[in-house]
């Protein structure tokens, strides 16, 4: 009887630390945070290549939102993104807000650089001053192959 017991209370303290993992992951997910504190605001991008549902949104450096919805807009041929900001983030109408890396072999996210402008974006409001994500390969590329204009142009300066 004392040995059930014993086991009873171990299975217990387990589920109790598992428990207590759970909600400090769903914490730092964002999960637990009420839908009520935040608002939405909408931007499309050329290309959002890294980034999904759920990325987050930072602004200096630190999570203020993520993004909640990303569609193609069949007009335009844009991806069309749904960003979720914290409620006491107020961003000026004239943001620019752009697809970063965290480094060559970090992922990426979406990043806020506030404008100038004394109106503020309201809910459901889009930002307008976007920049898709740029590709590491496409980069390398260009500099590894050099732009055939700038050979051209730089063997004709070298003619005599």
């Amino acid at each position: 009887m004392a040995g059930t017991r014993a086991e009873i209370a171990a299975g217990a303290a387990v589920l109790a630390v598992a428990a207590g993992f759970a909600f400090y992951a769903a914490q730092g997910a964002g999960l637990t945070a009420g839908r009520g504190q935040s608002y939405p605001l909408t931007a499309s991008f050329r290309a959002v290549d890294g980034i999904s549902t759920g990325s987050d949104v930072r602004l200096a450096g630190l999570k203020v939102g993520t993004i909640t919805a990303l569609t193609l807009n069949p007009q335009t041929f844009m991806a069309d993104a749904v960003i979720d900001i914290r409620q006491d983030i107020l961003l000026p109408q004239d943001s620019a807000i752009l697809i970063s890396s965290e480094g060559l072999l970090g992922g990426n996210f979406v990043e806020i650089i506030p404008g100038g402008a004394l109106e503020n974006l309201a809910p459901g409001d889009e930002i307008e001053d976007t920049q898709g994500s740029v590709s590491l390969v496409s980069l390398l590329m260009k500099f590894v192959g050099g732009d055939k204009a700038d050979d051209k142009a730089g063997d004709e300066a070298a003619a005599p």
